[in-house]
């Protein structure tokens, strides 16, 4: 027998929640404001239950810590944002399915956190469009894991002078790590979710492609995905464009249907991010604008607030055109420069290839255009003299 307890707070209401559960079964419960005793319910049953909003909130988060539920062959895990794509795929997952959101950290100082994919906002229309349909809903507290996995190294990758992508570590890494855990506990074959992505078979083994849709394909974000796990994941949205999934969701009747889409990382909280870094340790320290030659032409309060490449805000005047080409965290130094010093004629990248290729494509930003590719011979070391 164990006791859970479970609490949400907005402004000055306040809801609380006390289970006692023997086995899989709730044998007690002081849950004031749901639509339906809980008593004699299981933890699945119970997490479909609905009611007022901070009393819902207050059992899922009583029941997010200790759920589980025995295997249902044909039960599917559905990760759920809030937004439409997972509504979408939640009912391509009906009958027999669940949800799941991962409660984020986000900068409880930002300025809109409301559009954010992991705000309490998106966690609590993720579980209303669940429980419209009927659906379990699951809420697993993982803000202080996110914060040391994504956001630590954000600011670390920043102060170092680089320009870390911190969607690429949540959606290939974290995000799917922690996901891929539930089905077991909830009884589900498979984990779908909401992602513009496929899953194709390629000499004998399941790789990672490119969505049907060129414009919202995310398979760059989930690059970092391991082949080995993809035989428990599936895309439902792969094979089809934004506008269809819009279409699909009104035609299923989902509040969500027209909501709109998160922007930016989202425990920026829709703040910028060199005041985001600003409140997170990164010092506000002046330093020099550099022209290639080492000429100073300005200054700056920070080198981490360059990007390379970046041309508004560089506080410098020119004759022509200026760009940040680079940061030396060590001087706290911002070389500028013309556009034509950005140029490039290659790129070196170190990475994984899960099979063998002779041509490849491959992408420097989410939204540019892919380009050709070849994997360099390997180095051979020169013959000693003797």
């Amino acid at each position: 027998m164990i006791q859970l307890l479970g609490d949400s707070a907005r402004g000055a209401d306040f809801a609380l929640v006390r289970l006692t559960v023997d086995g899989d079964r709730i044998v007690a419960a002081d849950a004031p404001g749901l639509d339906r005793p809980l008593v004699g319910l299981t933890l699945l049953e119970a997490a479909a239950v609905g009611g007022k909003t901070l009393a819902v909130d207050a059992l899922a988060n009583a029941i997010g810590p200790a759920f589980s539920a025995p295997r249902s062959p044909g039960r599917v895990a559905v990760a759920m944002s809030g937004g439409v794509d997972s509504a979408v795929a939640l009912v391509r997952s009906l009958p027999d399915a669940i949800g799941v959101t991962l409660r984020l950290w986000l900068d409880p100082d930002g300025p809109d956190a409301e559009r954010a994919c992991c705000s309490p906002e998106a966690v609590i229309a993720a579980r209303e469009t669940c429980h419209a349909l009927g659906v379990p809903h699951v809420t697993l507290d993982l803000r202080e894991d996110f914060r040391r996995a994504v956001v630590d190294p954000f600011v670390r990758g920043y102060e170092r002078g680089e320009t870390p992508n911190p969607c690429m570590r949540c959606n290939g890494a974290f995000r799917f790590g922690r996901l891929l855990a539930f089905p077991r506990h909830a009884g589900a074959d498979v984990l779908a979710t909401g992602h513009y992505a496929r899953i194709v078979e390629h000499r004998g083994q399941r790789l990672l492609a490119r969505a049907a849709d060129p414009d919202k394909d995310q398979s760059y974000m989930l690059a970092r995905l391991d082949p080995a796990k993809l035989e428990r994941i599936v895309f439902p949205l792969g094979e089809q464009t934004k506008a269809e999934t819009r279409a699909e969701a009104e035609r299923a009747g989902l509040t969500v249907a027209r909501r709109k889409e998160s922007q930016e990382a989202c425990f920026l909280a829709g703040d910028d991010y060199r005041a985001f870094l600003e409140r997170h340790g990164l010092e506000a320290r002046e330093g020099a604008i550099v022209d290639e030659e080492g000429r100073e032409l300005g200054r700056h309060a920070g080198h981490w607030r360059f990007t390379p490449g970046q041309r508004r805000g560089l506080g410098v005047s020119s004759a022509q055109p200026l760009y940040a080409l680079r940061s030396d965290m060590r001087t706290n130094t911002v070389v500028v420069g013309p556009r034509l010093s950005l140029a490039r004629t290659s790129v070196e990248a170190t990475g994984r290839l899960y099979v063998p290729v002779e041509r490849a494509e491959v992408k420097l930003r989410y939204r540019s255009e892919a380009v050709s590719a070849f994997e360099p011979e390997p180095r051979r070391a020169l013959p000693r003299c003797t």
